[in-house]
Order: C-alpha cells, then structure tokens, then sequence
C-alpha cells in the first residue's frame, strides 16, 4: 500500500491512462519511429531530446535526466503532490480515487469537506448578493454584467458576526471546517465571528475549478455595524471602517497564496491555446478584462509576484505581460517580478512590462478605450530587455568609464540568472555593447545546459536483469521459484526477486506500474533511471537476454561460493558438511533456471 491510494488503485489508473495523451495536453509532441519526442519541459534546449515512449508508458529526458511515469509528469509539471497528481490522472478517466488508512492505521487525511464547506460558503455569499441593495449598485456602477458575476461566482458578505457561522456552522465538525478553511476568526474574548463581513466576494479558485479561499473588497466607508459592536469586534475589526480595502483568506491546507493566480481557471476555460497572459494587479481589473473580451488576465493575492508564479504564468503561455500603475510603488513590483522571472526565460519564452498612466488601472483604461486600445497598450508593452537595462542605467552616468563599470556590475548577477540559450547569450552581448565590458559569466548551476548523452545499462548482472525486466515485466510469469540467483552475493539481488514477485502477482502490470510500486523507497530514483535505460533489440531478444543474465548470477553464485569454500578450505577450517559441499560444487554442473510453459 502507498500511503492512503491502494496499489491497486495506482495500476488501474496507469492502465487506463495513455501517457503520450498525458504529455500531449500540455507538451506538443511528434513521433519519433515507436516513440514520441519534443523540446524538454523542465530545462531549455534547442534540439529536443525528451522522449515518451507508449510501450513503457514512461518520459524521459536525455538533456536533464527528467523521467517517470504519467503520475511522475504531472507532479514535475504541474507542481503538485503525488495524491493530487492521482486525483487529476483519475478524474480525466471518470475513476474515483479510494483511501485508505496509512501504515499505522492513521486517519487518511482527506481534504473533501474543505472543499465542501468552502463551496457552501460561496454559494451563500452567491445568494446574499441579490438581498443587499449597496452590493447590487455597486456592481451595477462597475459595469458587471450577469454573465461575468456568474462567471466569477461574485457573491455578498452581509453585516453581522455571525451569518456564514450561523448558515454553515451548525455542528461542531463544520466550525471546525470553517476554522481551518479560514473563513471564521477569533476576538479578543476567544468568541467566533466571520472573518468576512459587508464586502464583495471573490472566490478563488484551484487549477481544477474547485474554491480553495475568498478574496474580499470594501464597497464603502460605513461605520461598523452595530451586531459587530454588540458581538464585542471593536473597532479595529471593522472592515468597512479601517479594514485593507482588500481581504483575502490566510494561509490554509488548500491555499498558499504565494502559488495561487486569480482567475487563472477562468483564463484557461476561455481559452483552449494561450498565446499571451497578462498579470494585473486587483480583482476588479481582472474582471473588467475578461468582461471587456479580453480573458487572458490574472492577479496574485495581494503579495508580489513569486518564482512560484512566474513559472505557473510561463507553463500557462509564452508570453506574460505584467501590467502596474507607474509610480514608484508599481515599478517596486515590476522589478520583483523581472527577478523571479528571470531563471525561466528559456528561449521561446517572453516577458513584457506595462507601465499605465497616473491615475489609471486596467479597469478605468478598457472602459476609456474598449478592447481595442488596451489590446494596442499590450502590444506596446516594454520587452524585458529593455525595461532591464533601462532600470540599471537610469541614475547611471554612461557616458564615464565609472557608470559603464556600474552598470557591468548591476547587470552581470542577474544575466548569469537567466538559463543558457539565445536570450542570455543576447542579453550578455547587449552589456558588452553598452558599457564596453566584456560579459564574462558564470552560469546559474539552476540552469546549467546538460549534455545530451543516451542512458545505457551499466555492464552489471544484476542492472541489466532489472533494465530487461522493466522494459518487458511479461517475463516474470515464466520464471520458476525459488530464485536460483539470490544466492548471488550482489546489491540489487533482492530488489530483482521483488520485481518479480510483483510482476508475478499482478498479470499485465505495464512498465510504469511496475516502477510505481516503488514509490516513496529508497529504491525508486534508481529504478527510474534503469527504466529510462536504453534496452536495445526486440521482445524476443530481450527475453533471451534476461534469462541469460538469469543463468550468469546463478553461475557466478556457485563459483562465488565454491572460492569461499576453497580459500577456508586453505585455512583447514572447513566442517564435514562443507567438505561435503565442497565435493560437491567441484563435480557439478551449473544447472540452467527454466521457464514454465
């Protein structure tokens, strides 16, 4: 058993998934004779050398060393955990994932009623929108049709401490709920309340639509609510009063606001290829794009723009356009963003920055100008390039040997950051150029090129058995117990016999499902990289092979046994058994191990 997902479970899934479906969704492939090949995901190159193979149902990388199964793809592209990667294998093929009890019989850590109550929740402040005339006209001054509030699911915390405990809080297992989805606090007094109160909602959303936490914004500056001064909230929790004219959830087991985009769900239902995504900076603003016809906009969650984000942004399109007001503070985070941008600038991929006029936001800017002119705006967006080198060399005299050493040393860092391609040879030409400097890098040891080189077996008995026996786990059935070769005195013995009776239990276990049993062990890299070895001839060559390999440890077994034997013999210590023994071994014939028919 692997944790909570039953082993079965995992070889069910992995026979019902094709990976080259898998990889193709997100990776564009072509086929390579009985493989399929494209430019690796997870390190730049220029001639692709990541290849999925459907009879091992397996991916591997010669570049980086990437490989694994279906379930190993998502978890390195996708960033997720190795449930949540077996959650989105399984809802793609209509399969329910079961759980069970860990090893220690611990409960399993089920997230469902979270995500429940957490859709409850929205679905109340859904409801209670249409009850409060302020909220109505509020929306109504935005310009939000019917279509994008349903869209975006935009709902109404009311006044008072307690409505969503009150209508979702009814046993003491849901205000445990709501305590960990982070939708209750606690006062001073230790008493609950709603941590949202008389603000616009927003439900965030995860990257399969589910609600995961709420961002909140003030509609006016109303004094607090008298329910809130009855409840013992003073003033200082009044959100419409003082409150931060935005609220988000905290921190919580489903949201880590430094990973999550908003609206990111609703750019990728709207758009089946992306070719550009832009990051704005509030709710609204994403809204008012996607309602003006434009629905490739996203925001992070009132924090600057993480490494985290930046590679979700690239892996979601090619080109990000991060969009800021034009005062110090928005160009404060224009840089933020550049720098975590940097490291996954591998060649095809582009940032751009655009700067907006004083007192403007997307939102005011496509009411003025229609779709249209922002579409104009984000065509002249300021290429990374140039937004770099012009921030370095603002208050840099470049006209004196000192501000052209300078800006060498300002640059420098941060080129060495960017993985090794076209742009970065670019971008380190352009700084010779400007300040006469010749651009002498070390690379980032992040996004070193790796040598393309073919993975082959190691000569050893025991690698090549495991290498043939993960390229054709069929074989097993016709290898006869008890194992002859584990009297081979080599690591990797036992693992070989666990191979095989693994292989033996489960008829038609593939390649991948194979390895995957090893999952969490010790064991599991090393595996990995023996299924990624190159196996070389066919089905029938590589039956042979195997149980030759079989025959040599069984052969080499005796032989390790009979020196044994002879050196203490040497030594006068053996016994009348191992005399015996001894005898025994000089006469004998090495037997052959048999296949059943």
């Amino acid at each position: 058993m692997r944790g909570r997902i039953p082993d079965s479970f995992i070889d069910e899934l992995l026979a019902r998934v094709d990976i080259v479906d898998v990889i193709e969704r997100r990776v564009p492939l072509k086929k390579a004779g009985r493989e399929w090949t494209a430019c690796c995901p997870f390190h730049n190159e220029r001639t692709p050398s990541f290849y999925v193979s459907p009879a091992k149902q397996f991916f591997h990388c010669f570049g980086c060393g990437a490989h694994g199964s279906a379930i190993k793809f998502l978890m390195d592209y996708e960033r997720l955990e190795f449930p949540d990667a077996v959650e989105e294998l399984a809802q793609a093929v209509g399969l329910k994932v079961p759980y069970e009890g860990t090893r220690d019989n611990a409960p399993r850590e089920d997230k469902t009623d979270l995500y429940a109550v957490l859709d409850a929740a929205a679905r109340w402040y859904e409801g209670e929108l249409p009850k409060s005339a302020e909220a109505k006209a509020y929306c109504t001054k935005r310009g939000l049709d019917a279509e994008t509030m349903t869209r975006f699911r935009i709902g109404w915390a009311p006044a008072g401490y307690d409505g969503v405990i009150r209508s979702l809080g009814t046993s003491e297992r849901r205000m445990q709920l709501l305590t960990e989805a982070g939708m209750v606090a606690s006062s001073e007094r230790g008493s609950k309340y709603d941590r949202f109160r008389e603000r616009l909602m927003f439900p965030i959303l995860d990257r399969r639509g589910r609600v995961i936490a709420f961002g909140g914004r003030i509609i006016s500056s109303a004094p607090p609510a008298r329910e809130d001064q009855e409840a013992g909230i003073h003033a200082r929790t009044s959100q419409q009063s003082t409150g931060p004219k935005y609220l988000n959830s905290p921190e919580t087991p489903l949201f880590h606001k430094g990973r999550e985009l908003f609206a990111l769900w609703q750019v990728k239902q709207a758009n089946s290829s992306l070719a550009r995504i832009v990051v704005v900076e509030g709710y609204m603003d994403v809204i008012a794009l996607h309602q003006a016809g434009l629905p490739i906009a996203v925001a992070t969650l009132g924090t600057a723009t993480t490494p985290e984000h930046t590679e979700v942004l690239f892996r979601a399109a090619p080109d990000v356009v991060f969009c800021f007001d034009g005062d110090r503070a928005g160009r404060a985070a224009a840089w933020k963003a550049l720098e975590s941008a940097l490291p996954r600038l591998r060649d095809g991929r582009q940032a751009y920055f655009l700067f907006l006029p004083e007192g403007e936001d997307p939102d005011t800017l496509v009411r003025k100008e229609g779709k249209e002119g922002f579409e104009k705006r984000l065509r002249e967006a300021t290429p990374l390039s140039e937004y770099f080198f012009g921030e370095l060399s603002h208050d840099v005299d470049m006209a004196s040997l000192d501000g052209r050493a300078r800006l060498a040393e300002r640059a420098r860092p941060l080129i060495a950051r960017l993985p090794d391609g076209a742009f970065r040879d670019l971008m380190a030409q352009e700084l010779e150029k400007r300040s006469g400097a010749r651009a002498v890098l070390e690379p980032d040891p992040g996004t070193r090129r790796a040598v393309q080189r073919p993975v082959a077996v190691q000569r050893s008995l025991v690698r090549s058995a495991i290498a043939l026996l993960l390229a054709q786990p069929g074989v097993a059935d016709q290898v006869e117990k008890p194992y002859g070769f584990l009297r081979f005195d080599k690591p990797g013995v036992e693992l070989l016999a666990e191979l095989l009776d693994t292989a033996r239990t489960r008829p038609g276990i593939n390649p991948a499902m194979l390895v995957e049993h090893f999952s969490g062990r010790s064991e599991y890299a090393a595996l990995q990289k023996l299924m990624a070895a190159t196996v070389v001839g066919e089905p029938e060559i590589q039956r042979v092979e195997f149980f030759d390999a079989l025959t040599k440890m069984e052969q080499q077994a005796i032989t390790q046994r009979r020196d044994a034997l002879v050196n203490k013999n040497r030594e006068g210590a053996l016994s009348d058994a191992e005399k015996a023994e001894l005898r025994e071994l000089l006469a004998a014939r090495v037997p052959a191990p048999t296949a059943s028919s």
